[in-house]
């Protein structure tokens, strides 16, 4: 097609500017990608979609909705999460609601994943300098200027940019949700379970809730205490050597051990302690986790 012409009426007539381009193969069962058109031209609407019909990127096709004031552009954002592109028209019910429009979508929506392109058939009476720095949009045109080439070109330029960020949001989440699933882990371990960190000289560096809950004491109280003075008893020289004698040939150590709590209540522990070593293999800490048997 040749560069677009205007009519009268400011209607977009595009002429074709390219030869025949190939057309990847396109899945059947393929998810679309939804591209949400706001005019309330709608001649503009028929134009659009007839220059993009053929279009398809990463081999999903083009799904085009179509809303001919911002209210029902709104209403259709409102429902359908997933629209990847907004070809929004700046003048439409009044002076500014293209504008308006765009503002509530990241606004009021909270969606910065969508991508949005003014267009406008009367560029005199737009702002494009302040529109550009005073919007969150990711594009603007004016009509006179969007030969079918250049649609094209900004269309796939905004799927690509709306998939990556939407690959990386879909990546936060996940991860996001795997945070949640740990520490609701990590509470259900400190309701049953003994965690200590150590240094090599066998002085406390962190507990959790439940260490200090048996102790009787707070955290900031046991932090660089001996792990001898959680109990009352001596802790047994023997089973101390046999303890650290595993730790520097294995590495570890796992078994039972008898405490004295601070009340005088004696328990046993099932406990396992790993060597924290660095690069050259000299110990760091050692951490020690244990359930209480009786």
């Amino acid at each position: 097609m040749c560069p677009t012409d205007i009519a009268d009426d400011g209607v977009l007539i595009f002429q074709d500017d390219h030869p025949s381009e190939p057309i990847t193969p396109i899945a059947q069962d393929s998810v679309p990608w939804r591209i949400l058109i706001v005019d309330d031209d709608v001649d503009v609407h028929v134009v659009t979609k007839f220059a993009l019909s053929n279009t398809n990127f990463h081999g999903r096709r083009l799904c085009f909705m179509h809303a001919y004031s911002a209210p029902q552009a709104m209403a259709i954002l409102r429902t359908t999460p997933d629209i990847a592109m907004v070809l929004l028209d700046v003048i439409m019910e009044t002076p500014d609601a293209g504008l308006q429009l765009a503002r509530q979508i990241r606004e009021d929506l909270h969606n910065d994943l969508v991508r949005i392109v003014l267009r406008t058939g009367q560029p005199g009476q737009a702002r494009e300098h302040s529109i550009i720095v005073d919007y969150d949009i990711n594009d603007f045109w004016c009509k006179a200027d969007l030969t079918t080439r250049k649609l094209f070109t900004t269309v796939i330029s905004s799927l690509r940019a709306y998939a990556t960020l939407a690959a990386a949001a879909s990546e936060r989440d996940a991860l996001a949700a795997a945070l949640t699933r740990a520490r609701q882990l990590q509470h259900a371990a400190d309701q049953i379970m003994l965690m200590l960190t150590l240094d090599v000289a066998g002085c406390i560096v962190e507990v959790n809730d439940y260490v200090c809950q048996l102790a009787e004491q707070p955290r900031q109280a046991l932090l660089g205490k001996s792990i001898g003075e959680l109990q009352l008893a001596p802790f047994p020289e023997p089973l101390a050597s046999v303890i650290l004698a595993s730790l520097a040939h294995t590495g570890a150590w796992a078994g039972e051990l008898r405490a004295v709590l601070p009340g005088g209540t004696a328990i046993v522990l099932r406990c396992a302690v790993l060597s924290i070593k660095d690069e050259a293999g000299v110990a760091l800490q050692y951490a020690a986790v244990a359930t209480r048997l009786a």
